[in-house]
């Protein structure tokens, strides 16, 4: 009996897959937090063709380190509800094209970023992405609870490219939006890993909700939180900010610890899995990164 061959895949569905591979909802956050820096770097509009410039080569940075996550963590990927439907769990794509592909978008980033934009801007990029790639996807990854509070320092360095893009120097400044970026990330990680729990135990992966009970991991997420927030403040005197800043980042900081502290709450009675409702902290901790960044792009506009 002859076996059904499968469609073949169209055009459409294999770049729909290689452009799966770039996990472009990470992307959009990364660019949430390069852009507002160069505003206030600039002190007022940056030149468009170099925020242009930049985000170019941030897409094609983050894409890069994003596909060659996905090709090292396909075993992994194949086995969790939240990402088997990648492209290489589905067999899309297969891992040494999508590793090429990966490769060569990093060359393409680190070439278009020191050419257009400035090799110190370049240089930052490709740091950010050999820690993704060798520090947080190869060693801590399945290694250590720490994994994503250590890891996490690659998704901080758009701050600082966003700053050396305007100024081809670095100052203080990009270093505290470093921070909030660096204490945003295991609230945020962690929020979306208490969902995901028993995804994360399955294959082995000490996400800090696989290995401790949930008050502990709100204990965690809300002491992140609150260190986050002292860290935000410090970029008015830093920076010497108007009064927009200070204001927004205060009454973003009021939502953020609420909620930080109501999962904490629900984990002290006792509620698990779905009652915890993390993802309610998850999806704000979005808007707040989002929001508190305009709110510095926005603000030396106003002075």
């Amino acid at each position: 009996m002859a076996t059904a061959e499968l469609p073949r895949p169209s055009v459409r569905d294999i770049v729909g897959a290689y452009v799966a591979l770039t996990k472009p909802r990470i992307i959009e956050l990364l660019l949430v937090t390069t852009v507002p820096v160069m505003f206030l770097a600039a002190n007022g509009v940056p030149a468009l063709g170099v925020v242009a410039a930049t985000l170019l080569g941030g897409v094609l940075a983050s894409g890069s380190a994003n596909t060659i996550n996905c090709v090292l963590d396909r075993d992994i990927d194949e086995q969790m509800r939240r990402t088997r439907r990648r492209p290489l769990p589905r067999h899309a794509i297969s891992p040494r094209s999508a590793m090429t592909f990966g490769i060569v978008l990093g060359v393409l980033a680190t070439l278009e970023l020191g050419l257009l934009v400035n090799w110190l801007s370049s240089g930052l990029a490709l740091v950010a992405n050999l820690f993704y790639v060798f520090v947080y996807t190869i060693w801590l990854k399945r290694r250590t609870v720490q994994n994503i509070v250590w890891g996490g320092i690659a998704g901080c360095f758009p701050t600082l490219i966003g700053w050396t893009a305007v100024t081809n120097s670095l100052d203080w400044t990009p270093f505290v939006l470093f921070g909030v970026v660096f204490f945003w990330t295991p609230p945020h990680t962690w929020a979306l890993a208490m969902r995901y729990r028993e995804d994360y135990a399955s294959v082995d992966v000490p996400m800090l909700p696989v290995v401790a009970t949930p008050v502990a991991t709100a204990r965690q997420i809300f002491a992140y939180s609150v260190v986050m927030v002292i860290t935000s403040l410090a970029l008015w005197p830093v920076a010497g900010t108007g009064w927009l800043y200070p204001l927004a980042a205060a009454a973003l900081a009021v939502v953020f610890l609420r909620e930080a502290w109501a999962l904490l709450s629900r984990a002290h009675t006792g509620a698990e899995g779905a009652a915890l409702r993390p993802m309610r902290l998850f999806h704000y901790s979005n808007i707040y990164l989002a929001l508190l960044f305009v709110a510095a792009a926005v603000d030396p506009l106003l002075r």
